[in-house]
């Protein structure tokens, strides 16, 4: 018999033992959030394309983002709370709507994981770069600075969880400085812009065949990437203390606490910005740093450099990271090819080579950079993929609520009556943002790039998805789980799950 009143304990309900140490207080579990979200990383990804096709205008883009990414955000939180399990989507979907479509989920989380290290990688080369040079860094240049990127985020992975939170708590403090001190100083002293600014396009629909709201769509599915990487979180369930009360607790602040940052720093920069027609034109190439020299003075330069350095270093970081305990998830329950060795953890109780082999994978993705600014496709790859998995464990999440085969009402957080129009609302979300991310668009394809290249996000996910579907046939991957992953835990009451008088409830 297993005490079920310890972390370990209920982890041996669903079939397996604790390999991993619980060395994750709350604190950093949302480190590793808000590292992954990073409001530098969502702001330098999204503000020079989201001015491009809605101008000023494009802010409005990111609060809706926000809006229908925190539906997300609080279904994704319920189901964490009642299954703390490290594999956070895989396991969730396996265990609600089956292991077939769980293993599917899984397969395309993994690619869309992986594509996000290769485009923070990409992303943040430029910076490196920036650091020691000045210009533009050629494309080999740039991807070989994009694999440095990865080493370094996978070495410092290698070293043990210890220095991954150190790492992580230095990004905190660099986004901190980069984003809200720098945005505070700049609402308050540096206004070269009123507020009717937000409400203007400056011409940008021009980029869209002179429809504002196809600008706006196109702005939007591009600010949904600043709203991916709050289930980091549920990636470490298995290494965090009282997970069922800290990893859904940590989700939600991490992505409101990232979210708002998102927010002040492009309002921060539309408002300060003294030429914002040279963004819309594209004449601009980087609108937050201009805004942030200019209104510091030429002295901020390095400095600033060095701090947005470090945030994309910190998320880099907590991508390979959470990426590592996804492929472990999946290996451990024979899902994948060489399972037995990916599922390998080593004395630093870390799964080495998952993260090894994730790492190389990202590198390789980095070869799409040798073709021009690959920036656009890389986050709509990215995006699309997320938004898909999004959108089917909200799916899975509905059903299994209306026909019984899940009781949110067990878990350690609790939403009511609410949860229910809130997963329904987020799947309306969903169905949207993933159309709208999926379209092929012109404009967001490189200048000399070729059909295959608007129609990147439908091409790749469904080759995917093929791939995917033929595996399950030939190979049948949910045969191969262990008999003791395959049971499911007696549904728990909330008085038997570590009585906690903090626990949340809202009902």
């Amino acid at each position: 018999m297993h005490d079920t009143h310890t972390d370990a304990g209920e982890l041996a309900e669903y079939g397996y033992q604790q390999e991993l140490k619980r060395t994750l207080s709350a604190w950093a579990v949302f480190a590793i959030g808000f590292a992954t979200i990073s409001p530098v990383v969502g702001v330098y990804a999204v503000v020079q394309l989201g001015f491009v096709f809605a101008g000023p205008a494009w802010i409005w883009a990111v609060v809706v983002a926000f809006l229908g990414q925190l539906l997300v955000a609080l279904v994704y939180a319920e189901l964490s709370s009642q299954f703390p399990v490290t594999g956070g989507v895989y396991q969730w979907v396996r265990r609600l709507g089956g292991p077939r479509i769980g293993w599917l989920v899984g397969w395309i989380y993994l690619a869309s994981a992986v594509a996000s290290l290769t485009t923070v990688a990409y992303l943040g080369a430029a910076w490196l770069y920036m650091l020691f040079s000045e210009g533009t860094p050629s494309s080999a240049t740039h991807v070989l600075l994009g694999v440095v990127f990865v080493a370094v985020a996978l070495g410092i992975n290698l070293l043990g969880v210890n220095p991954v939170k150190h790492f992580l708590n230095a990004g905190i403090i660099a986004e901190g400085v980069a984003s809200i001190a720098v945005s505070v100083f700049l609402l308050l002293f540096v206004h070269n812009n009123g507020f009717g600014i937000l409400f203007e396009t400056l011409g940008a629909e021009s980029a869209s065949g002179g429809s504002a709201l196809a600008g706006f769509l196109t702005a939007l599915a591009v600010a949904g990437w600043a709203f991916l990487g709050f289930d980091a979180t549920t990636q470490v369930a298995e290494e965090t203390e009282q997970p069922r009360r800290n990893v859904p607790r940590a989700l939600l602040r991490a992505y409101l606490f990232v979210a708002l940052t998102v927010l002040l720093t492009g309002l921060a920069v539309t408002l300060a910005l003294r030429s914002p027609e040279d963004a819309v034109s594209g004449a601009l190439a980087d609108p937050v740093f201009t805004a942030v020299t200019d209104g510091l003075g030429g002295w901020s330069e390095k400095p600033f450099i060095l701090l947005v350095l470090i945030a994309f270093i910190a998320c880099a970081i907590s991508i390979q990271t959470y990426i590592g305990r996804a492929v472990f998830s999946f290996a451990r329950d024979r899902q994948l090819p060489f399972s037995a060795k990916l599922a390998t953890v080593g004395p630093r109780q870390i799964p080495y080579v998952s993260l090894i082999a994730t790492a190389v994978l990202a590198s390789l993705g980095l070869l799409l950079g040798l073709n021009g600014n690959a920036a656009a496709t890389l986050i709509a790859f990215g995006s699309g993929g997320f938004y898909f998995i999004f959108l089917t464990v909200a799916v899975v999440a509905l059903v299994a609520r209306l026909t019984g085969r899940w009781n949110p009402a067990a878990g350690q957080l609790r939403l009511g009556r609410a949860g229910l129009v809130i997963n329904v609302l987020a799947v309306v979300w969903l169905l949207f943002e993933a159309v709208n991310i999926a379209w092929p668009r012109v404009e967001l394809a490189p200048a000399d790039g070729s059909w295959v290249q608007v129609w990147a996000v439908i091409l790749v996910f469904s080759a995917l998805f093929v791939a995917g579907l033929l595996y399950i046939v030939i190979a049948k991957p949910h045969t191969k789980l262990p008999a003791t992953a395959t049971s499911q835990p007696a549904t728990p009451t909330p008085e038997t799950r570590h009585p906690d008088p903090g626990k949340v409830k809202t009902s």
